[in-house]
């Protein structure tokens, strides 16, 4: 179904030229109505600009007209959806190059670089979740993510819509709450998985078309899952189809290499300062919560954004108009794309890939802070990931590291992620990362997930890693699904399946995430045993308790510390023969005695067995 273009008026110059534009998806780009197709593109400094496709072999181009924003605009008739084309730019000096359309809403299957005349009609079935998913993306609310890359998570031959149907089962049955799908966003280079983005409005070609995607979205949603999108506005590709020396011109990137060039990444750098990239990448963002439906956004790379001087050495940066490291202009971009997307969109979370100390990342920006609502937790990532990789006999002497944690674990609204970062270039499958033999691997695993659920904080989890996958990441190859089937992958599909059951059910484990209220020491500073158990408390003060053993060793007659005077009961043992553990459980009721312990007048005593996580509520 084709509509009339939306006519270009002075107010969204005013608004794009001023920074602030949200929505220029809707006046830039290719839109094609009855009679043809309107294009539009921002090239301030080209002196020249035409439009080049098969519907003119390529050649003798149809020229476009500036305005004073330096918006190139015309109307080709007969120009119709499927059209593939590209822009030929005429820079003030040099000869004339062809670039991709910065807001086409597909390009071409990659290798191949050119832009396609596209809408995006879609009949949306979603309304019922729509309407309810604030309640699913709330604060106190149980969250589980599962992070996919869809080009390597199996290999289903109908794209977007089959690789639905598959993975809303899949999620279903191991009780993931919502989807993270690393970059949907064009890209060229697949290696890159998407973090090297040139479509910033365009969804890959390589599973389908916009609408087969926005099906994948829709049919996840009427299954109750929400759709979270990874998206990447620190950096971008130098190829030449793309944004790179747009008009001729450093448009997009800074024109210092100070600036606009990432020395890890071998990419460039957006100028966040000026105000036409701040209303690009605006309109971006939302572009994605509105056409897409996506019930969240995760911005990749945030500290690369934060800080001038982010993977450079002394005298490789340059200081703000203060003389500090901080990139003022980036930072207001990011509490402006935030303060929009949830003015527009109160029922969705941004999320914060935030790997240093950066102050308030989810405060509100009338606060000062960034405005996110909730930010990766790398710093307990790192922890943990460094505890469990030593042999359990060193844990004694490192006992702090994971009980650090809660020094700072309210200051933000946390997520923890154990996400693909993890998994590659030499790093080796979580499975892997655990010391000893092999049942002491799945035994460690199961304990990290034990521990990761029972910490205030939503949970992420990098596909794969829900069965014990042997082998680190591979983006080039499905998951290993057959040994998935083993027994003792098996047996950590239905830990996690479990714990996401017991995380949904049990509002200790997720009403007080961000309240620091809601959690409460028994044993934080047993490094003789590496024991920790802590208190989960939800809105009404009911408690659960866990406690983890990190050792294999069993600790017998394990003598803890309770509210109240319940008796209680084990809900969960990774230890339990069905998850693939040597079945030491502690059946019954356990009595709370008068025996004062930690700090309370009553206690029970709980035999904690090797490399376990135990959880345990009132009986």
């Amino acid at each position: 179904m084709t509509q009339t273009p939306r006519i270009l008026t002075d107010d969204d110059r005013w608004s794009f030229n001023g920074g602030t534009h949200t929505s220029l998806y809707e006046i830039l780009g290719a839109h094609s109505d009855k009679s043809g197709t309107t294009f539009r593109v921002w090239a301030p400094s080209a002196t020249r600009v035409e439009v080049i496709g098969d519907f003119n072999s390529w050649e003798d181009g149809w020229a476009l007209n500036p305005d004073r924003s330096g918006i190139w605009s015309g109307h080709i008739p007969g120009i119709e959806e499927g059209e593939i084309y590209k822009y030929r730019i005429t820079p003030a000096e040099g000869p004339a190059f062809d670039k991709a359309d910065p807001f086409a809403f597909r390009a071409q299957e990659p290798p191949r670089t050119a832009s396609v005349v596209w809408d995006l009609d879609y009949e949306w079935a979603d309304e019922a979740w729509m309407k309810t998913r604030g309640d699913k993306n709330a604060y106190d609310s149980p969250i589980s993510i599962y992070e996919v890359h869809l080009g390597s998570w199996r290999y289903e031959p109908g794209g977007y819509r089959a690789i639905a149907h598959q993975l809303a089962d899949y999620v279903l049955e191991t009780g993931f709450t919502h989807v993270e799908l690393l970059p949907v966003m064009e890209h060229p280079f697949y290696g890159s998985w998407g973090y090297q983005s040139t479509g910033y409005f365009a969804a890959t070609s390589r599973y389908g078309t916009p609408q087969d995607l926005m099906y994948f979205v829709d049919y996840l949603h009427q299954k109750g899952i929400g759709v979270i999108l990874d998206w990447v506005p620190s950096h971008f590709p130098s190829d030449a189809h793309g944004l790179a020396a747009f008009d001729g011109t450093h448009l997009y990137e800074h024109s210092d290499p100070q600036l606009g060039y990432h020395p890890d990444w071998d990419s460039l750098i957006f100028n966040y300062d000026r105000f036409e990239v701040r209303s690009f990448l605006l309109s971006s963002a939302l572009f994605w919560l509105d056409k897409y439906h996506a019930d969240g956004i995760r911005v990749d790379a945030v500290a690369s954004m934060l800080y001038r001087d982010y993977s450079r050495k002394e005298g490789e940066w340059i200081p703000n108009e203060f003389g500090g490291r901080e990139n003022l202009g980036a930072i207001s971009l990011l509490q402006l794309i935030n303060t929009n997307a949830y003015a527009r969109y109160p029922d969705i979370q941004m999320y914060a890939e935030e790997s240093t100390a950066f102050p308030m990342v989810t405060h509100p920006t009338d606060y000062g802070g960034l405005g996110f609502g909730q930010k990766w937790d790398m710093g307990w990532m790192n922890d943990t990931l460094r505890y469990v990789s030593k042999d359990p006999v060193h844990r004694r002497h490192h006992h702090d590291v994971l009980s650090f944690r809660m020094v700072y674990a309210f200051n933000e609204n946390f997520t923890l992620p154990l996400s693909h970062d993890e998994v590659v270039h030499g790093k080796g499958s979580l499975l892997n990362k655990q010391p000893g033999d092999r049942w002491q691997q799945f035994a460690g695993l199961r304990l990290l997930y034990a521990y990761q659920w029972a910490q205030p904080g939503k949970k992420l989890l990098f596909m794969g890693s829900e069965f014990g996958v042997a082998d680190e990441w591979n983006h080039e190859q499905e998951l290993d699904w057959a040994v998935a089937a083993a027994d003792e992958n098996v047996g950590v599909t239905r830990w996690v399946s479990d714990l996401n059951s017991l995380m949904r059910e049990n509002p200790a484990l997720h009403e007080r995430d961000s309240d620091p209220s809601g959690f409460q020491w028994v044993v934080g500073n047993d490094d003789a045993n590496s024991v920790y158990a802590f208190l989960r408390l939800d809105s009404s003060g009911n408690p659960l308790l866990f406690v983890a053993n990190f050792t294999p060793v069993v600790r017998h007659d394990y003598r803890l510390g309770v509210p109240g005077d319940a008796d209680w009961k084990e809900v969960l043992n990774g230890d339990d023969l069905r998850y693939g553990g040597s079945g030491i459980i502690n059946p019954g009721t356990l009595s709370a005695g008068l025996v004062p312990s930690h700090g309370f007048e009553r206690s029970i005593t709980v035999t904690v067995p090797p490399l376990t996580g135990v959880f345990l509520t009132p009986a």
